[in-house]
């Protein structure tokens, strides 16, 4: 049977806090193991108690649920993290600290047993490395929505102008993140970088030949279109390659 997961509840409100202890307590699979009413409680907590899951208000004076967040992923173990809050005006930045689900107060029910099975789909044995490690989707912030992609289904990701656009396999997103946000969010996926506005995941890279002036050209599966390799980037491209 797995272990109890642990969970830590980040809220400066003591009835906050109370109402979502009785409420998660409700599930057999998890265990509140300590609460925090500040953001600096918050992250000596986590460095005391190493949780599994924050449920982290946003909300807080001097250090607010975002910088929690920030300082945490820092840490050697990460625990996930779930935003609670009254504010609906954070999903987007949440987000951004690779969060994996957003609730609104009052919790409702249905919401809540989805945040929970999330939960405990990233903590089950098989998804352990891939919980500490990085996000199972990827959220992709556009101008009205938030996308959510299976890395496995992006080709390749590259910055175009003022935006970074993500090529997947049932269409393309466009973001204002940098590439370098993007790329970091991926760590832990097999993407590389072939140019310095490219990144490319190696799982669909089809052909590698040579081009001009020590370049090369990719070629990709599912797609007719090649992309240029930087002569910088291509000896470490091969050594990915063979692997």
């Amino acid at each position: 049977m797995m272990e109890k997961i642990r969970v830590v509840i980040v809220d400066d409100e003591r009835f906050s806090r109370e109402e979502l202890n009785f409420l998660l307590n409700q599930y057999p699979e998890l265990e509140v193991v300590g609460e925090a009413g500040s953001g600096e409680e918050a992250v000596m907590k986590t460095l005391q108690l190493q949780p599994d899951v924050l449920f982290l208000d946003v909300e807080m004076p001097k250090m607010d649920g975002m910088e929690v967040a920030k300082a945490v992923q820092e840490l050697k173990k990460q625990p996930i993290i779930v935003f609670a809050t009254a504010y609906p005006d954070f999903a987007v930045e949440a987000f951004r600290h690779q969060a994996v689900d957003y609730l609104l107060k009052p919790f409702e029910e249905e919401r809540l047993n989805e945040t929970v099975e999330r939960v405990i789909r990233l903590m089950q044995p098989e998804m352990e490395t891939l919980s500490q490690t990085g996000p199972s989707r990827l959220a992709v912030e556009g101008e009205e929505r938030i996308d959510y992609i299976d890395p496995g289904d992006i080709m390749y990701v590259y910055r175009d102008g003022r935006v970074t656009k993500i090529a997947g396999r049932n269409g393309t997103y466009e973001t204002k993140a940098p590439l370098k946000e993007i790329e970091e969010r991926l760590r832990s996926y097999s993407f590389y970088r072939i140019h310095k506005s490219y990144l490319v995941n190696l799982d669909y890279i089809d052909r590698l030949t040579p081009w001009f002036n020590g370049a090369y050209q990719l070629e990709l599966k599912g797609t007719e279109e090649r992309l240029s390799v930087s002569r910088n980037y291509v000896k470490g491209l091969r050594k990915q390659l063979e692997l």
